[in-house]
């Protein structure tokens, strides 16, 4: 029987009701009800959605553990990239950083908006008529995991938005846990005898990341928004959209601030450096962003930041221990890095126990020996790292550290080339780098085979199931002896050999790049294929061709010439193409040359149709064009689609040519 008027006004109103309630705790830490009465609303709830279920809905507060785990995070598209902030760490950065804002918008009045640097997880959350549809963490910028189910578990992000304005948006944050409750955490995790977190930010990273949201839900996450776009409406001006948030009833931080100058972002940092540890969540500096989103778009961006934002860091927490001993680590090409095993001791959020010594040049020019007193600081606020040798009246007694001569790992010798600081094992079977090369070939941004972590790798390195990353394509030959292994089942053996297999889908580029040739990044190997366009090409190309590729040089060249030189990789690379790995372009999904677009600059303003901004950008990189974040004498299109902002009035004043949507899909053909 259908539910009747009373019982669907009687089911919105719990739900507006439930919703008010986590906004006014969990926002405003005003509630205005009891525990008792918010549990017995929800139960109300549950049982008329039980009892019609047509009622339930995407934004019933019910929804929000859903008890069904996630198998796998599927990847979100960024429709607009994720950028990362350019750091400053004293006022004559920030300074340079004014002058730069006054340089790109001369003769124009400009404000700053400051906000807190929080030391968590963004995260980017979509609203379609709304509602919460899906939420995703930053990834590489461009792209990243879906994580709506999740996020959901966080009572202050709302489920929907009651406005007439504003129906379809963007939001972004930052997911944190306070600090009181990740030590209630731990103090947790030490009552049951199981291992200790490091940190608050790592803990609320691993927690956004786990598959049943149920053991999300257990978890204090918090979540500060900072960040709103949408074509409902554009408004004007950043510190107009943190107001606009607040209206929406998101989690904004009252610290935010807007100013009118440099010597007053200067003010508000050494305001807010005092209350640093007096706050109940870690931040780790401020954030300067440019007010006016018209000036924002004006001065434009650069690689991966913004140039219209920045962020100030804080001075670097110190503490002083003592180094026990100074080991080596052995990478994946052979590098060795000296590490400082050193008294534990607790330094900004997390308790330290080793830092990097990066190499032995630094051990000699800081005077690091073992049994030294020593000040360590983390580098960023996240990695540990020594900063000077306290020369106490004990110092002198104690011995110089001896460069080794032979691998830790192998024993192998070890060989310094005359241009470089670091010492590597030139073993190219060395246990340590067989270890960190299969780690490396099997990682998301390469072959991303799931379910085959460190562990696994050095139980089947151990049995010697396999000697290199070549053998991961002949051990499904092996199935039944891998389920016999301890620990191991057959159900996640099937599901290993199955995302092995899966693997062989990866385009060329990422196979590249999961070969492990010194100095070959992930842009690196992208530039590489799209050039040469398949692995016979790339080899049989000399150092000098290769270093001619645009931002490629001749330190890559070199090293992938040593590469394709050497006979045990032109071994390895054909097992992996009688494996079926891919070693060229896929002709079928290739967009053919278009003249057009060649050598071409295009920048893209505004919202079109058709395509996202990324397909687009996308279409014409693959037709031989580029694509620019701002508007110079240099751009020739400007693609404009609705609610243009300022690059279109820039264009026209510098008489750049103004295309349509209509105009690029002829340009398309």
């Amino acid at each position: 029987m259908p539910a009747g008027k009373n019982i669907i006004d009687k089911v919105n109103q719990l739900k507006e009701k439930l919703a008010d309630a986590d906004y006014r705790y969990y926002v405003l830490d005003e509630p205005d009800i009891s525990d008792i009465d918010y549990d017995m609303m929800m139960k109300e709830l549950e049982k008329l959605e039980a009892e019609y279920p047509e009622l339930k809905t995407a934004d019933s507060p019910t929804g929000r553990v859903s008890g069904e785990p996630t198998k796998k995070f599927e990847v979100v598209n960024h429709e607009v990239p994720m950028l990362s902030l350019s750091n400053s760490y004293n006022y004559e950065e920030l300074d340079d950083f004014d002058t730069r804002i006054q340089n790109l918008i001369p003769e124009q009045n400009y404000e700053y908006v400051c906000e807190l640097k929080f030391d968590g997880l963004a995260v980017s959350l979509v609203y379609e008529n709304g509602i919460f549809v899906r939420g995703a963490t930053r990834g590489d910028g461009t792209k990243g995991d879906d994580v709506t189910k999740n996020l959901k578990t966080i009572r202050s992000i709302p489920l929907k938005v009651k406005s007439d304005t504003y129906k379809n948006f963007e939001v972004r944050g930052e997911v944190f846990i306070k600090k009181d409750d990740f030590e209630k955490i731990n103090e947790e995790q030490e009552i049951r005898g199981e291992k200790l977190f490091a940190n608050a930010r790592n803990t609320a990273a691993g927690t956004l990341k786990l598959k049943d949201n149920r053991e999300v839900a257990s978890r204090p996450l918090n979540i500060f928004i900072y960040y709103f776009r949408t074509n409902d409406k554009p408004p004007v001006s950043h510190f107009d959209n943190m107001e606009i948030l607040k209206k929406l009833k998101f989690p904004v931080n009252n610290f935010t601030k807007k100013v009118s100058s440099i010597d007053e972002v200067k003010k508000f940092c050494d305001e807010i450096e005092v209350k640093r540890d007096s706050l109940p969540y870690e931040i780790d500096g401020v954030v300067v962003k440019v007010d006016s989103l018209a000036q924002q778009d004006t001065i434009g961006s650069v690689a991966k930041s913004p140039r219209w934002a920045i962020a100030y860091k804080f001075k670097a927490k110190q503490q002083i221990t003592k180094i026990k001993d100074i080991t080596l680590q052995v990478g994946r090409i052979g590098t060795i890095t000296p590490v400082a095993e050193l008294e534990p001791v607790f330094l900004a959020g997390s308790t330290i126990s080793r830092a990097t010594l990066h190499n032995f040049d630094e051990i000699r020019k800081k005077e690091i020996r073992v049994g030294a007193n020593v000040k360590i600081e983390k580098g960023g606020d996240v990695i540990p790292k020594v900063v000077e040798v306290i020369k106490d009246k004990d110092f002198s007694k104690l011995k110089d550290f001896e460069i080794p001569d032979k691998c830790p790992v192998c024993k192998s010798k070890l060989v310094k080339p005359e241009e470089e600081v670091n010492y590597y094992c030139v073993n190219y079977f060395c246990h340590a780098q067989v270890q960190g090369r299969l780690e490396h070939f099997v990682q998301r941004d390469a072959m991303e085979i799931e379910g085959l972590g460190t562990s696994i790798i050095e139980v089947f390195l151990k049995n010697n199931f396999i000697k290199d990353f070549t053998d991961l394509y002949e051990l499904h030959k092996r199935r039944e002896e891998l389920i016999g292994l301890e620990r191991f089942g057959e159900k996640s053996i099937t599901n290993l050999l199955a995302a092995i297999e899966e693997s062989k889908k990866k385009p060329f580029e990422k196979v590249l790049f999961a070969l492990g040739i010194r100095h070959i990044g992930e842009k690196t190997a992208k530039i590489i294929v799209k050039h040469f366009g398949s692995i016979e090409k790339l080899e049989s190309a000399s150092a000098e061709e290769i270093s001619s590729v645009y931002e490629v040089g001749p330190k890559i060249a070199a090293s992938v010439k040593s590469f394709f030189e050497d006979k045990a990789s032109l071994q390895m690379i054909e097992k992996l193409k009688k494996a079926g790995l891919n070693f060229k372009i896929d002709e079928s999904k290739k967009v053919k040359f278009n003249g057009n677009f060649k050598d071409k600059t295009f920048v893209l303003t505004g919202s079109l149709e058709k395509y996202t901004r990324d397909k687009a950008s996308q279409i014409i990189e693959e037709f031989g064009g580029k694509v620019s974040s701002s508007v110079s004498k240099k751009t020739d299109y400007v693609l404009a689609g609705e609610e243009a902002g300022s690059k279109l009035d820039k264009a026209k004043k510098l008489g750049v040519k103004i295309i349509s949507e209509t105009d690029f899909e002829k340009m398309i053909g």
